[in-house]
Order: structure tokens, then sequence, then C-alpha cells
């Protein structure tokens, strides 16, 4: 027999390498030691049967390098059905996949193809061996007998003891509460922040444990650190590091951070008219001297970032102001962004009038929403009745009110931003089309003054039409605000790690429900570390540059308590907890849509369907039996651990599913997938599209209405406004930093890398071995591309007027593929930027 193990060559000087000179030091220093283990105990003993060989430098190709042995099996070995590694080597090596072949030279017949996809450690920093199997996949209670050992010593192994700092090259997956975004020994910059997790105030999903120091003022908070841990494979490749460089992000972020809070003077100085915002593309965006440093920092990280001198950012122009440089204006647009934007999860249906709060009454006032029947009737121009109008479905909302409302004056106790609660109501116009009709902004009351509410509606008069843009800028500030603390952070990015920490210690590689999860986890823990590093931190961007600043992810932590459910996450049943649809056997999809041109729920059921249809025929492979679901025991311990440790907070709701049979786990594999793909790519991809210029979506609105009454008794803001209205609006826009800094990070959000992996790109190897398996995932890809047809086909469709017409975006979110950089289209397998 000969052994043949392909090693890839890092891209630099690899992690761990002990006394190390040079590239060749690296590729001859030590060699693999390789134990086969047989799929078959020995039958006298009882005991696994192994061979062993150490396999030499034989060759390289490019990046990869090949380690060859030969070894002799005896007779009775039976097949081989995993290996143990040891590196004896002087550094860390990333193992792609070991061959067993029969013979020597071009007849080779292959044994056994063993894919590894690993960083193995060198011995003298893990002296344990790496298990690796075959690639054919083993529900727990089919293991050879062989490997059963091997398959449960693999899982213990990645689930730790719970106890110490976790090292940077290790693979263990555990548990621990959002405890690291603050920084309560920084008391100067108040940074401390409230653990999230673990209690009735601030419930929240878990997050991968690190178990770093306590830190010294708060023996509940982790000390903060420059490094945060991963499992040291879910790190990005090469690729994505070159071109997303974890490194450079971080040193990027962490340098422009210090600065912004060091700058108070810069981050308030705003924009002085729409022509200085124009001159981000035109001319660029003069660094404060406290940033100049960093600006080939953010061009190497935004494709958008355009050559220019070391002090300036010079952004492209968004493809929204490149199509339409004054679509941002129409309330037509900003209708339909609500449908087929970057946050088409917002939108609901009123199901009645009048619009009722359910929040305490004593504290928030009168629950009743201040926009009646008459001003409703008012804009849609007595074509109906308001109860006419609700009771056809001809009534929608964008309701801000009761999440953000308990944050108003917390939040207005800060400087330089404000709040409301907002509901905007649309109407559904015969074109199939929205168009607003009223903004509810309201203020509770207070020890210091009373309860305000006003309603602002459209109107040619120029009073109330600037008093209407001011009301829109504060109402996209909230869904800027919902959009990235809710619909992207916590409901793709934060909730799906609990699945990728229990998939990783309760379901073993070799299980079928394993390979079918693990593309989907792809590069989702490393961009969480990131991002609790550098993005939704203490005193970082979204806490820069959002409204509620300082209680932007304590808002997210509320969100997760009053909104989310595991059953509600999956796209139909989402849309029709909203309103946006309702279940109709006779419909595409068993759905009938409350909007029919709505390109988001139009195009992403398409998706949904694809996915559940594979998932379902995966699982119905390997769960032909009820009783198999039930008894499959890592399976059942992966749900019980996503329910009771993931998701702690909620373990007790009657809502989650059981898994008892193959169609409610299918169910539920559908949704998971759904979330880390096609979820987070509808409300990530598009974000420099639509956001890149930022009038169209300001992350923050830095001052009050005009028309609210100055409880600081200065007066004159609305006189102020009524003279210079362009300038009162700069002046509540965000300001210069905010602006560009968040246009950079969105940018890099909206980018896709080279190495990107989209759905149905590439099956499992254990998948060719089952015919089955292999034909479903034929008819996934096929499908695929059939709905890449059926969406460009959508988008030439004029009478489709939320995706087509002059200056109007295609809607693409959901087009499966892309190429690299800012498209805006393309479904990435995982959440992965």
């Amino acid at each position: 027999m000969k052994a043949v193990a392909r090693v890839r060559r890092a891209a630099g000087e690899a992690f761990g390498c002990i006394g190390l000179s040079s590239v060749t030091d690296l590729l001859t220093a030590g060699n693999l030691y390789l134990e086969f283990v047989s799929a078959e105990l020995d039958s006298p003993s009882g005991t696994s049967k192994t061979v062993a060989v150490c396999t030499q430098k034989k060759c390289e190709d490019g990046a990869e390098v090949k380690y060859e042995g030969s070894f002799a099996v005896p007779d009775n070995f039976g097949h081989i059905g995993g290996v143990l590694v040891w590196n004896e080597k002087k550094c860390e090596i990333f193992l792609e996949k070991i061959v067993v072949c029969e013979g020597n030279g071009s007849d080779d017949c292959i044994v056994a193809v063993i894919e590894c996809n690993s960083w193995v450690q060198p011995k003298c920093v893990s002296p344990e061996k790496r298990i690796f199997f075959t690639t054919k996949s083993f529900l727990p209670s089919s293991t050879p007998a062989g490997l059963q050992r091997l398959r449960s010593a693999d899982l213990e192994a990645k689930r730790g003891d719970g106890h110490g700092e976790r090292k940077s090259f290790e693979i263990i997956y555990d548990y621990d509460k959002y405890n690291d975004l603050g920084d309560p020994d920084n008391i100067i910059n108040d940074l401390a922040r409230p653990v999230l997790g673990g209690s009735k105030q601030f419930p929240y999903p878990r997050r991968c444990r690190t178990g770093r120091p306590s830190s010294q003022n708060d023996p509940h908070s982790e000390s903060r650190s420059i490094n945060i841990y991963v499992p040291r494979d879910e790190a990005f490749s090469e690729i994505k590091t070159l071109t997303f460089s974890g490194t450079t992000l971080a040193s990027a972020l962490h340098a422009v951070s210090p600065a912004i809070n060091a700058t108070l003077i810069d981050i308030n100085l705003g924009f002085q008219n729409f022509t200085a915002i124009d001159e981000l593309y035109d001319q660029g965006f003069k660094l404060p001297h406290q940033l100049e440093g960093q600006r080939s920092l953010l061009s190497r990280l935004c494709s958008s970032v355009k050559d220019a001198a070391d002090d300036l950012l010079l952004f492209e122009i968004p493809a929204l102001i490149q199509n339409d440089k004054f679509s941002w204006l129409r309330d037509e647009e900003f209708a339909r962004q609500t449908l087929a934007g970057v946050n088409p999860y917002a939108i609901e249906l009123v199901k009645e009038l009048p619009i009722l709060s359910k929040l305490d009454t004593i504290i928030y006032g009168h629950p009743e929403s201040a926009i009646t029947e008459q001003i409703i009737e008012q804009g849609i121009k007595g074509e109906m009745t308001a109860r006419e109008a609700a009771e056809r479905k001809r009534l929608f909302m964008l309701d801000y009110h009761d999440l953000f409302l308990p944050y108003v004056h917390k939040v207005r106790e800060l400087q330089g931003t404000t709040l409301y609660g907002s509901r905007t109501v649309f109407f559904l116009k015969s074109d199939g089309t929205l168009t607003p009709i009223a903004i509810e902004l309201h203020c509770p009351p207070s020890t210091q003054s009373s309860q305000w509410k006003q309603v602002f509606t459209p109107s040619s008069d120029a009073t109330t039409n600037w008093l209407w843009r001011f009301a829109k800028a504060h109402v996209c500030a909230h869904d800027a605000g919902h959009h990235e603390l809710i619909s992207h952070w916590l409901r793709t990015h934060c909730c799906v790690e609990p699945y990728i920490i229990a998939g990783n210690r309760q379901l073993s590689t070799m299980h079928p429900i394993y390979k079918l999860l693990h593309p989907h986890f792809r590069y989702t823990m490393e961009i969480n570390g990131l991002a609790r590093q550098y993005l939704i931190n203490a005193g970082g961007i979204i806490e820069s540059s959002f409204s509620t600043l300082k209680y932007a992810i304590e808002l997210s932590s509320a969100a997760y308590h009053q909104q989310w459910r595991f059953d509600m996450e999956g796209l139909p049943a989402d849309l029709i907890k909203r309103g946006m649809a309702e279940e109709d056997p006779e419909a595409e999809h068993g759905l009938r849509l409350a909007i029919a041109d709505y390109p988001f729920a139009a195009d992403g059921l398409l998706i949904w369907s694809a996915i559940s249809n594979w998932v379902s025929a995966y699982v119905n492979h390997y769960y032909p039996e009820p009783s198999m679901v039930a008894g499959d025991t890592e399976l059942q311990a992966f749900w019980a651990e996503v329910v009771t440790r993931g998701h702690a907070d909620k373990k007790d709701e009657p809502w989650w599913p059981k898994l008892t049979d193959a169609r409610t786990l299918a169910g539920v594999l559908t949704t998971i997938i759904w979330v880390a793909s096609a979820h987070h790519a509808a409300v990530n991809f598009g974000q420099y599209h639509y956001g890149g210029y930022f009038p169209n979506r300001p992350t923050i609105a830095r001052t009050p209405m005009p028309t609210e009454p100055d409880v600081s008794g200065g007066g004159g803001r609305l006189e102020e406004f009524l003279k210079k209205p362009e300038a009162a609006l700069m002046e509540c826009f965000p300001s210069q930093i905010q602006a560009a800094l968040v246009m950079a990070v969105v940018d890099l959000l909206s980018s896709h890398s080279p190495d990107e992996e989209y759905l149905g790109d590439a099956a499992d190897a254990a998948w060719e071995e089952e015919a089955a398996v292999r034909a479903a995932f034929d008819r996934y890809k096929e499908r695929l591309k059939e709905i890449e047809v059926i969406i460009d086909g959508r988008n030439g469709d004029m009478a489709l007027r939320n995706r087509t017409g002059a200056g109007v975006l295609p809607y693409e979110f959901m087009k499966p593929f892309s190429g690299p950089g800012v498209t805006g289209r393309g479904i990435p397998n995982s959440t992965s930027i």
C-alpha cells in the first residue's frame, strides 16, 4: 500500500513554527506519522486494528506539497475506516487529504480517500494525535465497530473541559455569554457594558467561549484583548485573509475607533450641503489628521475606495445613485426599498385599526397611534375608507414603535443623537406599488416633559414637505438600526453561531447531517469574532455611528427577547407572521403573497423551495423510518444543546420543534441553511448599493424634529429650520466621519471574496458514494441555475414596478451566483462576511 498526504503550503510563515528560518525549513523539517485504523475490530481480542506509516516529502506543486510512504496491510485488516495523524514537523500544517493506493506508478488503484481539510499542530505544541475518517457517512447506530471509540473520542476532544483560556491553535468548541463587548476597566471612555445572556433583563444567544481572564472592575466581564479565539479550523483561508484580511481589518478598525473617541469635535462636524456630500465621490473625504495614517488600510479593505492622496477617502458612486441620482428623494423609492431594499424583513401588514401599542400606558402614555383613520383616508385620497383599506389588505407599516420607545430617553441623554418610537404607514396602490401616507414620531413622557407625538404627511407645501423629509430621515435611521442590529447581526451572525458550536460538539464529522450543515458554517465564527472586537463592541463602529449609540447591542437583546423564535425564522413562517403572505394550497409554494410584486419574498421563495427539496431528499435518504430520527443519539444531542445551551435563555419556550420524524428534521435543517445563506445574503450584499449614499439610509439622526418643543428652553430650532431647512437637515444627518466610516465598512461587508462558496457550488465527497444523494444534489444545482434565469426574466418584466423602471435597481440579491467584489448578487453557503 502507498499513502499520499497532500499538504497545502501557507502564504507566508505558518502559525506555531518552532525555530524555522526559511520556507525550505518549513517543508523539510520532520515528517507526518500516519496510523491507519480498520473499520473492523480484531475478532479475538476486540481491539482496534491499526497499521502505521511514516511519510516523507515526495514532491511539491505550487502551493501543494505531497508526502508519501509505503506500508503493508495484513490480510485480515479489513477496510480502512480512519487515520490518526501525528505531525512531527516543527510547524502546523493544513492537511487537505490522504489517499491510500495499491500499486505503484500510473496504474495505482485508490483504496481509500480521507478528506481532512484541517490544521494539524506539531506534536511539540499538541501531542494528541488528530483523528480523521474516510468520506463515507454513518449514523451513530451504523458506525463500524472499529471506529466507534474513535468517533466518540474525536467529539470529546472538540468539547474541551470548559476551563482555562483557549489557545489559538486549538479546535475546541464551547459556550459563553456575550461578556466581552464592553471594557469595564476603561472608565475614562465609559466603555462598561452589561453582559448579554444568562439574565431575564438581557437574554441573548451564546457565543464561542474564549476563557480570557475577567476584567478588574467587573468579574462577570472578560478582559479585552487584540486577539479573539476561534477554533483553528474556523479561521479564514489564506485567500480570504488576503482579500478581507482579518489582520488588516483588525488593524484598520483598531486604529480608527480610538481616533473617533479622541476627536469629539471632528466627529460632530457635519456636511454643509448636498454638494459637499457629492464630493465624497468626486473629490474625496479629507481625513482628520488623527486618521490620515489609516487611509491605505481602508482603501485595501474596501473595493469602492478609489486611489487618491494619502489623506483622502474617495468612494465609488453606489449603484442606486449611478442609476438615478435623485431616486432617494422620491416617496415611491422610499416605499419600494421596504420590499426590495436591504431590509425587506421589517414591512408588515396593518391587521387592525386603530393601531395600538402593547407597552405599559402608565409609563409610555396612551397606546393608540396618532395616525388616525382620518389621516389615512386623506392619504389615500378618498379611494376607500381606512377600514376598507385594512380589510382589503392595502395598508402596510414599518413599526419601530414598541421596540425603540423604551430607549428614547436613555438615548437622548447621550450627546450627538436622538431617538423616537416611529410608525410609517403605506398604502398599496392598484399598480402593485406602495406609497407612504403618514409617519408618526413619538417621544414618551418624562419627569421633564410631557408626551410628544406628531404625524407627518407628504405635501407640496414647502414647510410640510421639508418636515416630511426630516421625518423620513428619522425613519430611515430607525430602519438602518433595525437592519444592522436585528435583521442582519442578531438573526444571522449571532443566532447561527450556536448551531455551529453544537454541531461540532455533538455531530461526528462522519455524520450525514454534519456533512450537510458544515458548508453553511464556513467563516461565520471568524467574522463574528472580528465583529465583537471592532464593530459591535463598546466604542466600536456601530456604537459610534448609529442612533442608539452605546445602547445598540442592548437593543438587539430586547429584540431577541420580544421577537425571536426559531419556528418563525424560516421564510414562509416569517412572511405569514408579518401578514405578508397566507397559506394557499393552490398557490405556488403554498403561499399567496399580500403584495404580489414583493421581490424579496417572490425570489426568496424560489430559493427556500430549492433548499427545502434538496434537504428533504437528503434527510429521507438517511432516515427512511421515523424511529431513526428519534433514535439518533448524536442528532438528538445536537438539537438539545442548541436549545438548552446555545439559546439557553429561551430553552423553556414551547415553540421549539421536537425532532421526532424526517419531515420535522428537514424543516429544522432548511431553516438553519436558509438563515445562514439566503437570509444573510438578502440583508448583506446590497449594503453599499443602498447605504453607500448615506442620505438614502442615514444610520443616525442627530437632532430632533424642528417642531418638537425644546425642553432646554433654548428655542430657535424651528426658526432656524424655517430659515435654512437644508442646513438643518445636514445637521440631522450623520457627521462627516460617521458617514465616511460607515460607507467604508458597508462596502467591505457587501463584497464577495474570490474564494466564496455559493449555494450548490460543490458536493461533499461523501455524496459521490450515494447515488440517490448525488442525484438529489444535481437536481438542486440545476434548479438554482433555473432560478437565475427566472429572476433575470422578472427583472425584465416592466409590469413588475418594484424591480424595474427608469433608474430602478433590479432585484438580484437572491441570484445564487456571483463573481468577487461588490456585485449586489450571489448567495454564499454561509454567513461568511
